[in-house]
């Protein structure tokens, strides 16, 4: 296999030779040039598959080493800076806190929706021992209102009400719409002029901030929600009290 490779290199090398050479011949040698190595090189592929399979092989090998170093970073972060990760996202539970679980959710998402249930009694037995960290991760391709969702809840955190408008929102998950977003944030005694302005309005300064989230989500490789990063520990889906708390335990 390496001799092949070797092999396609010098031919690849050959290839990009005559390539330059035939610029400075007539338009049809040229032509007549270039057709001639795409179809020696076509027969090598076609006489050697595996060098395909073994190539995408070794991307995704790539592929999965840089996003494993990315998440190694992302961990020594949250452990000795982790106001370099929360930023300016919501936090509740302990103010100061050596255990900060990030999360990465959808408003519009049922699993996100039961995951908040698990969260809530587990802040409750360990509010003064864990930070939590919301980051939103709406999955715009498949849930039509997880992006106006999470701009909602983004604004009513500009007036420091992000927590009961989040909690709001799972517990309407299927009235999920603009009445609810403006209904809720009367509720609240939001400003309703400020509100809609941060929501949705013309400057898009709610989507771009957002964005932020979404972009490191990117980074770490993350394709659904929800999903969740605490201390060493990453792990997705409906999860359970036991289970968290188990994972607490071992980050102490």
């Amino acid at each position: 296999m390496r001799q092949l490779f070797r092999y396609m290199r010098t031919w690849l090398f050959i290839s990009l030779l005559c390539l330059v050479v035939s610029w400075s011949l007539p338009v049809q040698a040229a032509t007549s040039v270039s057709s001639k190595l795409e179809q020696q090189v076509l027969q090598i592929l076609r006489e050697h598959p595996e060098v395909i399979i073994e190539s995408v092989q070794t991307y995704q090998q790539q592929q999965q080493q840089q996003l494993k170093q990315v998440r190694q970073a992302f961990l020594q972060d949250l452990k000795i800076n982790s106001q370099s990760v929360i930023g300016e996202s919501p936090t509740t539970g302990a103010s100061q806190s050596k255990i900060v679980l990030v999360e990465f959710s959808d408003f519009q998402c049922p699993y996100c929706a039961e995951a908040h249930k698990t969260l809530k009694q587990l802040l409750v037995k360990h509010q003064n021992k864990i930070t939590l960290v919301y980051k939103h991760l709406p999955l715009i391709p498949i849930h039509d209102q997880a992006l106006p969702a999470a701009k909602a809840a983004w604004a009513a955190n500009q007036q420091g009400k992000f927590w009961e408008y989040h909690d709001a929102l799972f517990a309407n998950q299927n009235q999920l719409g603009e009445a609810l977003y403006i209904d809720t944030a009367k509720s609240l005694h939001l400003d309703l002029e400020k509100f809609k302005n941060d929501a949705f309005g013309a400057n898009n300064i709610a989507e771009k901030s957002i964005a932020k989230d979404i972009q490191l989500a990117e980074k770490l490789g993350i394709d659904g929600t929800p999903f969740f990063v605490m201390n060493s520990e990453n792990f997705s889906g409906v999860v359970q009290l036991s289970n968290l708390e188990k994972i607490l335990a071992d980050a102490k």
